[in-house]
């Protein structure tokens, strides 16, 4: 049987994150999360993930932006897949999976809008994970 896959969600909303949780763990994910973007590095820092869940808007404006453009210039994180929650993807134009607007601005593996269908979230999840051990395998 393979390892269980480590996951993290950041998000500032705990009843959203501990339903996205719920769907995660009984899909036999193991799920850490936390709620602001300094927990969520600490985190990030000391636990090695598969995959970070990762919303936009947290504290003093798109924290999660901040992280995730964080990440990419790391090169300890920057094979890490995330996957962006969010509920306003309209007004945020310069995120789109595989690359943004502005190129340099925030790479980004996939987006999905809140709420989330948990079918959705499972084949997203599954697929980011199955990417990035196929790259790792390259």
């Amino acid at each position: 049987m393979s390892e269980q896959k480590q996951l993290l969600i950041i998000d500032d909303d705990p009843d959203f994150a501990e339903g996205i949780k719920s769907i995660l763990v009984k899909a036999k994910y193991k799920v850490d999360m936390a709620h602001n973007p300094k927990d969520g590095w600490a985190a990030l820092e000391k636990n090695k993930y598969d995959l970070l869940l990762l919303d936009v808007m947290m504290g003093r404006g798109a924290e999660g932006i901040m992280i995730a453009r964080k990440l990419g210039k790391d090169a300890k994180f920057r094979e890490l897949p995330v996957l962006i929650i969010t509920s306003i993807r309209e007004q945020m134009a310069f995120l789109f999976p595989g690359g943004a607007v502005h190129p340099n601005f925030v790479d980004v593996d996939e987006l999905i809008e809140k709420p989330v269908e948990p079918k959705l979230l499972l084949d997203k999840v599954s697929a980011l994970i199955k990417s990035s051990e196929a790259k790792k395998k390259k």
